[in-house]
Parts: structure tokens; C-alpha cells; sequence
């Protein structure tokens, strides 16, 4: 995810191809009643410390999901702002960013506040984050006890609960501090930017060196420290393809069959700075490899284009723009839209404002210009979460081969150390 000053949060996004995945078994529950039943809050994790040394089993195992976040209330867009443009990975300023960013933040405030206030006055991202990894943590207990329990924790970059929060709750927990216990970093941005899943995971390096001990002072796994892998991107997961392509099919329905072959699909997904991507980020390329897996999936069943929303400021962007593409197409007479937000796993700003409100509301055309639902609580993605987690589980990597490269143009030293901590660690045991 991301944000974007006229309406939303930065950056979401991250990807290429898991290299072992576990096929996906659809559940028995239609979709659509499986979605209404999946939508309440996910069900606190125990406060009380976990043991190291569970009989039978090589857990428990801590899954932490990695996301941007967003604030739960309008109070908390303050803050959130201030750390969101703090974030050099996220949004680049500079040599001044530790004071452009702060009189940036303070000056979006009040109009953010307001686009909070309009989707129910705060962002549902943690609400749907606690339900997808709870309800992930127990399909695991499942398909992969010899790991079990599985633990669930959400970590955010911009909200709470922050990374910080996590790493100390995961401590109290029982996990680390001599106990040793295994981790899993799950990004939750399906395709790879350095902007969103890197920046995280070099939140995650920075306050398990903080909290841990100094980079060196501690043998991997020994001294009874936290065993960490990641999940760092699954682009064509086959379980995020079917979710996607079953709420496009969903979507198309709606419209009179005679014109439902001639609908437009609009993939969207946050676009970059072409400064970012020049330098090599991997993200366009991913979320492409995404949208041709979907269309491979839907049998190229209608025409399709890849747009980018959430532009921010004047510098030249990854285009074309969503907002544009929706217009110049009206314009065209092609007023049959179906957008897909491809990179996002969740409702948040992005969704619901800038897309529902700005682009199809102030269209003049939202009885034929639509979305799709977003991922949610659909069963079939939470599966696909709990077969993905699985296949890492059993593969002993600690990270994919994909993320110990950095980009050509990387100059970040934070980055480097980061990537050389998670992705130059020697194999997990199998369970």
C-alpha cells in the first residue's frame, strides 16, 4: 500500500514467483456466504507467554504479517502522517526529508482526516490484518501441526501496532531471550518494492538488532535468539490468482450478458516514482506477472490494462494513471469499467476513497464503471495464505533467492545490511 496526497496512503506491492507452493484445495463454502461469515474482527492473540519446547511439535511459530497499516481513527492520522513521510524508503525527500517531512505531514493532516472520515472514520486495515492471519494461524494448526501453534502477530510500518510493538510483544510472548522459537516476516504486499516490503523488513532488521543484540553479537539461532525467515513475495501464487480471477468473475455478472464480454478490466495498483523505478525496483514487473497470471486464469476472457493510481507531487510517476485511464476511456465510449485493485490485499483509503469516492464517483458513470471486492476475508485467499506459509514452512529457506539482490542503483547502506541479515542466513531444519 501506499500513500497519495490527493486521497490516499503510499505504496503497496511486491512480487515474483514462490518457487514451491502447495496446490490449493477450495473449501466447501460458497464464496459468497463464506465472505459474510469471515467478516468480524480476528480473535485476540493469548496474552499469555508461549513455551519454547511444546511436546510433539517443533513450535510454536510466530507468523507475522507485514503491511503498511493505516490509522483506526482520524486522531491517529497525525502520527501516522509524520512516520509515513519520515520513511525515506517510502517516499524519497532527500538530504531535507527530516524536515520536509515532518511540515508535510502537519499540513495533509486536516484533508486526510477528512477522506478517514468519509470511509467510516478510520482505515479498516487492521481489522482485516488481525482476521487474515488469526484465521490463517488456525487453517496451519491443521495442515501443518509439526509447527503448531502458530501464532498470529501483525506488524505495521506507519500504525499501530508498530514493528516495535510486535518485536516486544513476540519477547513477552516467551519467544527470543534465550528461548530461541522460530519466526515467520509474512509480507502481505504480494509483489516486491523496496518502498513497502523493503522498508518493513528493514524496520524488522532494525529493531531485531535494537531488541536482540547488534548484528554479530549473536550466532543465528543460537544463544536463544528468534530464528528468522521471510516470506518476501508471491506474485502468482495460485491461490491469490483464483481469489482474484473468482471476484472478477463475480463482477462481470453484474453486467447484461450481452455486454459482459465487452467489459474492460482495469487492474490498478500503486504506481512509483520513475526515479524508484529506474533504479530497478522489481514491482512493476511483478504486478504485471500478477494481472497475466489472473488473465491466464480468467482464459483471456475480455480486454485488460494495467494502470497505476495514487500519484503524489510533480516528479515524473509510473503511468498510465488510474483516474486518467477511467476518463480518456468514457471519453472514448467505452463505459463498461471493471477496476481490480491487484496489489492490495485488504479495503483501505486507496479502495475505499480514492477509487470508490474520486474515481468511480466522480466518473458520471458509477452504475457501469465498478470494482471489484477486495480480498478481505475470502476464504479462498486466507487458504491460499495458509498453503503459501506451509510450503515456506517445510522448505527450510529463510528467504526467497530474489531477496538478497539488491537493486543496480541501490545506495542504501540499511538496505544492504538488512537484505545480507535475512537472506545470507543458512537453511532452517525441516520439520
Amino acid at each position: 500500500m501506499a500513500f497519495r496526497l490527493p486521497a490516499s496512503q503510499l505504496c503497496k506491492a511486491v512480487a515474483a514467483p514462490a518457487s514451491t507452493v502447495r496446490p490449493m484445495r477450495t473449501l466447501g463454502l460458497s464464496m459468497h456466504a463464506s465472505q459474510q461469515q469471515l467478516r468480524w474482527l480476528a480473535t485476540p492473540t493469548p496474552q499469555h507467554p508461549v513455551t519454547q519446547n511444546a511436546t510433539g511439535s517443533r513450535g510454536p511459530t510466530a507468523m507475522v504479517f507485514l503491511n503498511m497499516g493505516g490509522p483506526s481513527t482520524t486522531d491517529e492520522v497525525g502520527d501516522f502522517l509524520s512516520r509515513l513521510f519520515s520513511d525515506a524508503d517510502l517516499i524519497p525527500l532527500g538530504r531535507l526529508q527530516g524536515y520536509i517531512g515532518p511540515l508535510l505531514s502537519k499540513r495533509r493532516t486536516p484533508k486526510i482526516q477528512k477522506q478517514y472520515a468519509a470511509i467510516g472514520g478510520g482505515s479498516p486495515i487492521r481489522k482485516w490484518s488481525e482476521l487474515q492471519c488469526a484465521e490463517m494461524c488456525k487453517l496451519l494448526d491443521k495442515i501443518s501441526p509439526e509447527t503448531a501453534p502458530h501464532k498470529p502477530y501483525v506488524a505495521f510500518r506507519y500504525a499501530n501496532p508498530l514493528t516495535e510493538e510486535m518485536y516486544e510483544r513476540l519477547l513477552a510472548d516467551g519467544f527470543g531471550n534465550g528461548n530461541g522459537g522460530r519466526a515467520v516476516a509474512f509480507t502481505q504486499y504480494p509483489q516486491y518494492s523496496c518502498s513497502t516490503t523493503g522498508s518493513s523488513i528493514n524496520e524488522l532488521w532494525k529493531w531485531r538488532q535494537r531488541l536482540e543484540g547488534k548484528s554479530g553479537s549473536l550466532e543465528y539461532g543460537k544463544d536463544g535468539a528468534i530464528e528468522w525467515s521471510v516470506i518476501d513475495r508471491w506474485p502468482v501464487h495460485p491461490g491469490l490468482v483464483e481469489a482474484f480471477a473468482r471476484n472478477i468473475e463475480e463482477k462481470l455478472a453484474e453486467y447484461p450478458e450481452e455486454r459482459r464480454d465487452k467489459v474492460v478490466l482495469l487492474f490498478s495498483a500503486h504506481s512509483l516514482p520513475m526515479s524508484v523505478v529506474n533504479r530497478g525496483d522489481p514491482y512493476p514487473a511483478e504486478v504485471a506477472a500478477t494481472v497475466y497470471a489472473v488473465m491466464q486464469r480468467l482464459k483471456f476472457s475480455n480486454q485488460y490494462r494495467l494502470c497505476w493510481q495514487s500519484q503524489v507531487g510533480p516528479q515524473p510517476w509510473l503511468g498510465p494513471q488510474t483516474a486518467t485511464s477511467v476518463e480518456e476511456y468514457i471519453a472514448k465510449g467505452q463505459k463498461d469499467l471493471v477496476l481490480i485493485p491487484i496489489a492490495f490485499t485488504s479495503d483501505h483509503i486507496e479502495t475505499l476513497y480514492e477509487l470508490d469516492e474520486e474515481i468511480i464517483g466522480e466518473s458520471g458513470h458509477a452504475d457501469t464503471v465498478k470494482r471489484v471486492e477486495s480480498l478481505n476475508g475470502n476464504p479462498i485467499f486466507i487458504e491460499a495464505l495458509a498453503n503459501l506459509a506451509k510450503s515456506h514452512l517445510d522448505s527450510g529457506i529463510t528467504a526467497s533467492l530474489q531477496m538478497g539482490l539488491r537493486c543496480p542503483g541501490c545506495k542504501s547502506d540499511r538496505c544492504a545490511e538488512s537484505k545480507k541479515f535475512f537472506a545470507g542466513q543458512p537453511a532452517l531444519a525441516a520439520p
